[in-house]
């Protein structure tokens, strides 16, 4: 690592200051990237931010929404009996992230802040039609992905809470590489008051997308059948050593319709 200055405040409207006043300050939530990316000395920020004890905690459910704070763990979420009852299949999809360790450090807010193309909560906000709520303004899911590792997020700005439309079905499934367990296709699929929609992480070569054929199918006819004969174009899609964007296109199909069915 490289030498920093490290700050930890106890309030939102501090840790919003520090950042703002240094373009080369970086926040750290969970760590669970950034702290690898410090040893590889792939970043070199002047001061470090630690939000640890900025009080975004905690899991609250309304008849219409589940809002998670920033800081919450992805091992929160997959223990919350009352977020299960709502959303479910956002309760499963928490606790497929990484491993336990991950999921005890992890958090929603550094999660999506960093937008890695083959993260998982990122699928979910935008199949459920999430919003993203920050220090400073309230951002549609919709309007929040600008690409791989990339969001609308400005200099400074911190991800307090994320609400989410409680919907009438909804369901993620997940093919994740065995070593690393991030997902090479993750789909999540959802019916509620934003409408069908169907989100993909981990093919994409611009990050998570909604997968715009299927959301047609689905509306017409929700089974797992409307999704089966629908094929994806591999031409935007991911190709590495662990698969070619031919074999991830085969396996959004795959994992929408077992997304589908799961959900019922």
């Amino acid at each position: 690592m490289y030498d920093f200055a490290y700050q930890k405040p106890s309030n939102v409207a501090d840790a919003v200051k520090a950042l703002g006043a240094d373009p080369e300050a970086k926040a750290l939530a969970g760590g669970q990237t950034f702290i690898p990316v410090l040893k590889q000395r792939l970043n070199k920020p002047t001061v470090i931010v630690d939000l640890s004890k900025l009080g975004l905690t905690g899991i609250t459910v309304t008849a219409t929404a589940v809002t998670i704070g920033g800081m919450t763990t992805h091992w929160d979420v997959a223990h919350s009996e009352a977020a299960r009852k709502a959303i479910p299949g956002l309760v499963d999809l928490a606790g497929q992230i990484g491993d336990n360790q991950v999921r005890h450090r992890g958090t929603i807010g550094g999660s999506l802040a960093n937008n890695d193309p083959s993260a998982c909560y990122t699928s979910a906000v935008l199949a459920l039609g999430a919003t993203i709520k920050t220090d400073r303004r309230s951002i549609p899911a919709d309007e929040f992905f600008a690409g791989m590792f990339t969001t609308v997020l400005e200099q400074g700005e911190l991800i307090t809470a994320v609400e989410f439309p409680i919907p009438e079905k909804s369901h993620y499934m997940k093919f994740r590489n065995p070593a690393s367990r991030y997902a090479m296709v993750g789909v999540y699929v959802a019916k509620g008051p934003k409408g069908v929609r169907v989100a993909v992480t981990g093919a994409g070569q611009g990050g998570v997308f909604r997968h715009a054929a299927m959301e047609a199918a689905l509306s017409a006819n929700w089974s797992p059948d409307a999704v089966a004969n629908i094929k994806t174009p591999p031409d935007d899609l991911n190709s590495d050593i662990h698969g070619s964007a031919e074999y991830r296109a085969h396996l959004i199909g795959v994992m929408a319709k077992r997304a589908v069915a799961a959900a019922g």
